[in-house]
């Protein structure tokens, strides 16, 4: 059944992408021209290398309260904020920074991401998104998408159709992925690592995995994975992809936060092949 059958009926997602892409925007606005001289490093997360800054805290703040100007019967799940449901169907899932050590570096990879999402948010693992935006204030490049309607790269003015690389063979294929903040799971990573490179064109490592899948809809990828994606950082990214003619999985079906591949098809197949018996790089209590 098709993604928008889900959506209440009184929802045009097209609706939805455009306050995704207003919202998105002016975070990213807000995280360039207010950002401080001397920002630092606010708190941590899950470790040490897990940080949150100032304007991580302000991003998701102004996030909020444009939604609930804009929509608010809808529910809000953040990465630096407390959930709450709404009553509408539709919930908002948001990264106020994602790519947030290479924006406390000053490193021009990281962006806002927003995406409006129907599912129960008791189970954020498996909100669908329908509409979505993500935005790289630095680069001012706006990815956006909603379900049905394709993928595209806005950069002012400009706007064109973003479709997935037409790569098929994974010697010629340029591969994006990440790493985790715990260091034994980056270890784990870096050794299943070794044994991909050698089979692809080569890898990068960005740093924003909103902006990873962004690249995968541009092409500017051929392929991605990683584990340990969040809902706020894959939801709009996974979306941008499939309307651009790409495919997201996970283990088994849907992407999870153990394990998200895009690109081709072809591509997608080949990698999950690839990472898929070595599961022990995800969760060691894990059976190859």
């Amino acid at each position: 059944m098709s993604v928008v059958n889900h959506l209440p009926v009184d929802v045009d997602p097209a609706d939805l992408e455009h306050v995704a892409r207003h919202v998105a925007v002016l975070a990213g606005r807000l995280i360039v021209d207010e950002r401080p001289v001397d920002l630092g490093v606010a708190q941590t997360k899950s470790s040490r290398t897990d940080i949150v800054t100032e304007m991580d805290s302000r991003s998701e703040q102004l996030l909020r309260a444009e939604l609930a100007r804009l929509r608010p019967d809808d529910g809000v799940l953040g990465e630096e904020g407390t959930s709450h449901s709404g009553s509408s169907g539709i919930t908002w899932v948001v990264d106020p920074i994602d790519g947030t050590v290479n924006y406390l570096y000053e490193i021009p990879a990281y962006a806002v991401s927003v995406a409006a999402c129907v599912g129960d948010l008791a189970d954020p693992e498996r909100l669908v998104p329908v509409a979505g935006a993500v935005f790289n204030p630095v680069t001012r490049e706006l990815f956006h998408a909603y379900a049905g309607g394709g993928a595209r790269l806005s950069v002012g003015e400009h706007e064109r159709r973003l479709e997935v690389s037409a790569q098929t063979d994974p010697a010629l294929a340029l591969l994006g992925t990440g790493f985790g903040y715990d260091s034994a799971k980056r270890a784990r990573q870096a050794a299943l690592l070794t044994d991909v490179i050698s089979q692809v064109r080569d890898v990068r490592r960005i740093g924003s995995a909103a902006l990873d899948l962004c690249s995968i809809a541009a092409g500017r990828l051929d392929v991605y994975y990683e584990s340990g994606l969040n809902p706020w950082d894959r939801a709009a990214g996974q979306l941008i992809v499939a309307e651009a003619g790409g495919v997201v999985r996970g283990i088994d079906a849907e992407p999870t936060s153990d394990l998200v591949v895009a690109g081709p098809q072809v591509l997608v197949e080949q990698l999950a092949a690839w990472v898929l018996p070595a599961r022990t790089w995800i969760d060691p209590a894990r059976e190859a």
